[in-house]
């Protein structure tokens, strides 16, 4: 079998968890591993395919309102597909963040609107912060604790980062690091 991609991953988890169709592992990611992992439709479907071709899920019909339905359940190869890469040290680290990036190349502008950058960043991971509250509120008592771990993680990063943005505004802003760098 060919090496399976991150988002194959993402969706024998979920089907693990219970069975699911494509809109409904996406919406599902859209609220949980979309804040450090994202998967798009666009991924979703023909993984899918893929997985259900290669035995590791299986779908069955279950239309709803008239509507074509698929519904997938994993397999006992795809839970053990699961198993063997979870317990193999994690290969790729990626952050993706535009602000991120903007703020590398901010030099080409004006002090005053690079730090516009940071305060972008900051606004946007306060309001990560708090709709990353809203799911832990949502949660209560659950019997797996491993996202609700992952969430806390979340919320301690995006507080960090919060912080870092309004202390590096700050840093930009200093009269005498305008007078080393003038």
């Amino acid at each position: 079998m060919e090496q399976l991609s991150a988002t194959a991953y993402v969706i024998l988890g979920f089907v693990r968890n219970e069975p699911r169709s494509g809109y409904e592992i996406k919406a599902v990611v859209d609220n949980s591993t979309r804040f450090f992992w994202a998967a798009s439709y666009g991924q979703i479907y023909p993984e899918l395919k893929r997985l259900s071709e290669a035995g590791l899920i299986v779908g069955s019909d279950s239309p709803t309102g008239g509507r074509k339905r698929t519904v997938y359940e994993i397999t006992a190869d795809g839970e053990e597909e699961l198993r063997a890469w979870l317990r193999q040290a994690p290969q790729t680290f990626e952050m993706r963040d535009e602000g991120l990036l903007k703020l590398f190349f901010a030099n080409a502008l004006p002090r005053e609107e690079a730090v516009e950058i940071l305060r972008a960043m900051r606004a946007q991971r306060l309001a990560i912060n708090e709709r990353l509250r809203a799911i832990e509120q949502m949660k209560g008592e659950v019997e797996d604790p491993f996202p609700m771990i992952v969430l806390r993680g979340g919320l301690e990063f995006t507080e960090w980062f919060a912080d870092w943005c309004e202390r590096i505004e700050a840093q930009l802003l200093e009269p005498a690091l305008d007078e080393r760098s003038g």
